[in-house]
């Protein structure tokens, strides 16, 4: 063991930092021990150069893992450049028995120590974070402002948020315990007793093309600090920034005693599908998955050895019914319809707008009007090319540019899409949102609004009134699943109708945000991603159950 790494000096270390994690998830108010500014982080330079030097290359894990028996690679950079970094592939008949064989010793260490090291393990991560945010804007098109914030600083939080709720549930159970059972005039019988949090097995985390660290970290941590071993397979197009995690992983461990082999990483071949051979091994008792609904319910379906929490898609809906700020309801829409070129699980895809139209502070405004106005705030908001940039990113993959360019098709088109043309990496294709218009009236609209369009799409859907939208609203997310939900009122009964439909179908709800929070973001320690009560998620990120499922309780008892 590193004599820095030594259970005393990590509890030195990070136990203040684990104690302000469990207060805030109890509490539920803003908190973070990551600071969002880059100048924060002064390694802005060698950050960028070590990633560069990454690069065209097979990435240099300290100590080799099991089982390998060739090396594979093949990410692009949406932004147009080849990365040329290779990993290593596996054979799981080797490295799954290596992994299962390092747990016994993680599973001994105890709650405690297992959150410290993780605790290190998310601090080492957060010291290279200008390094992670090149490489989730080279592999997720992010531009490079929300690859360091929402694909460094906020993964780093859910990661620590998941290490607090697994230690909670972990510990709310004590060690050991002395039981005395009175007899009357005989002797009492007493016992000792033991109880010993023990892990299901293997954790496999599938991760995702558009946010590689900030779905993956919250499974990873959570399976590793319930004493879990952890294989994390990539999405092909997004494996480096995993990859630097699996290497800092690896390498903690291993300095603080443990055997590296609890982490390890999992590439395909072009055009294996090795994920789905891993969800079926017997080792694999916990999957962690986020991506298409196809596959996240092939996996609930065949991997009945294991734990499953997915995310897959679902419809976001706004109802807008009235606001009495509403160039702040524009203002506050056209950001959460550009951010990351609508590349978000969380993007609102339907606006629900009375045919009518709607009450605002200066008046009524019918539908026609809030759609051109809503067209025209997106138009200035991304009608600076450098500003475009840094909101959209790059469109991840040809399916999504797919998507957007039939996009047209599906009804009238209230704004265009357009072209951004990027200064410093002329292949990115960047994208500006495209917002159609669609009636309820018309047979065959629900056709284009009632599937997930994910990307820069956005659909302004007429209805007869707020009462259909409502309506609406609880079909839509009863049979297809919400992320998110947003609402605009002035009204307490509508307001007070649209918290009912969201209780009842288990979505989260955001209403009348008109200021520098969007219902596409949501804070750690405080707000839950996800619900685990509709289609689009059967988990939330994060929550006791969320963590509790991934261990069991072992008790022993012995006279005392």
């Amino acid at each position: 063991m590193s004599a820095d790494l030594s259970p005393l000096s990590l509890a030195e270390r990070h136990r203040e930092t684990l104690d302000k994690a469990l207060e805030t998830i109890r509490t539920r108010a803003y908190w973070s021990p990551h600071p969002e500014q880059p100048k924060a982080y002064p390694d802005a330079g060698e950050g960028k150069a070590a990633f560069e030097a990454l690069l065209g290359k097979p990435f240099p894990f300290a100590s080799a893992q099991p089982g390998t028996d060739e090396w594979t690679g093949g990410e692009r950079s949406p932004y147009g450049i080849e990365l040329g970094v290779t990993y290593p592939h596996p054979d799981p008949d080797v490295l799954l028995p290596a992994m299962r064989a390092a747990m016994p010793a993680w599973r001994d260490a105890g709650p405690e120590a297992r959150a410290m090291v993780c605790l290190e393990v998310l601090a080492r991560i957060n010291a290279r974070t200008h390094e992670f945010a090149h490489a989730v804007m080279h592999t997720s098109g992010q531009a490079f402002t929300m690859a360091f914030q929402a694909g460094g600083l906020h993964a780093q939080d859910r990661g620590l948020e998941a290490v607090a709720y697994a230690y909670a549930e972990q510990v709310r159970t004590p060690e050991s315990a002395e039981w005395v059972k009175p007899q009357g005039k005989r002797d009492p019988i007493a016992l000792r007793k033991s109880f010993t949090a023990v892990p299901r097995g293997i954790g496999l985390v599938i991760g995702c093309n558009t946010f590689p660290t900030w779905n993956g970290y919250p499974g990873l941590f959570a399976s590793l600090a319930t004493g879990n071993a952890v294989l994390v397979k990539p999405h092909p197009r997004a494996v480096l920034p995993l990859a630097m995690t699996v290497a800092v992983a690896r390498d903690v461990l291993a300095d603080a005693g443990f055997s590296p082999d609890l982490v390890c990483l999992a590439v395909d071949r072009p055009g294996e599908g090795l994920a789905r051979t891993l969800a079926l091994r017997p080792e694999v008792r916990v999957i962690d998955y986020t991506g298409s609904t196809a596959f996240g319910d092939w996996l609930e379906a065949n991997a009945r050895q294991a734990q499953v929490f997915t995310e897959k898609a679902g419809v976001n809906t706004v109802v807008v019914d009235s606001t009495d700020d509403y160039r702040g309801m524009l203002s506050n829409l056209a950001f959460s319809l550009s951010l990351y070129s609508g590349q978000m699980c969380t993007t609102p895809q339907n606006l629900l707008i009375p045919r009518d139209g709607i009450g605002t502070e200066a008046g009524p405004r019918a539908y026609d009007e809030v759609v051109a106005d809503l067209a025209a705030a997106v138009e200035q908001l991304l009608g600076d090319d450098a500003r475009a940039n840094a909101l959209l990113g790059a469109l991840v993959n040809p399916d999504v540019k797919a998507r957007l360019d039939a996009a047209p098709g599906m009804g009238e088109v209230a704004l265009a899409s357009r072209a951004v043309a990027h200064p410093d990496f002329p292949d990115a294709v960047v994208r500006t949102p495209v917002l159609v218009r669609l009636d309820t009236a018309k047979p065959d609209a629900e056709a284009a609004f009632m599937a997930e369009c994910f990307g820069p799409v956005a659909f302004a859907v007429a209805v007869d009134s707020t009462d259909a939208a409502l309506r609406l609203l609880r079909r839509t997310i009863r049979d297809h699943g919400a992320m998110t939900v947003g609402g605009y009122t002035t009204s307490p009964e509508v307001e007070r109708q649209l918290e009912e439909v969201c209780q009842e179908e288990c979505a989260q709800l955001s209403l009348n945000l008109t200021g520098g929070v969007y219902v596409n973001q949501t804070a750690a320690f405080s707000d839950f991603h996800g619900s685990g009560g509709n289609p689009a998620a059967n988990a939330a990120l994060c929550d006791g159950a969320f963590v509790a499922s991934r261990f069991r309780t072992v008790e022993v008892r012995r006279p005392a």
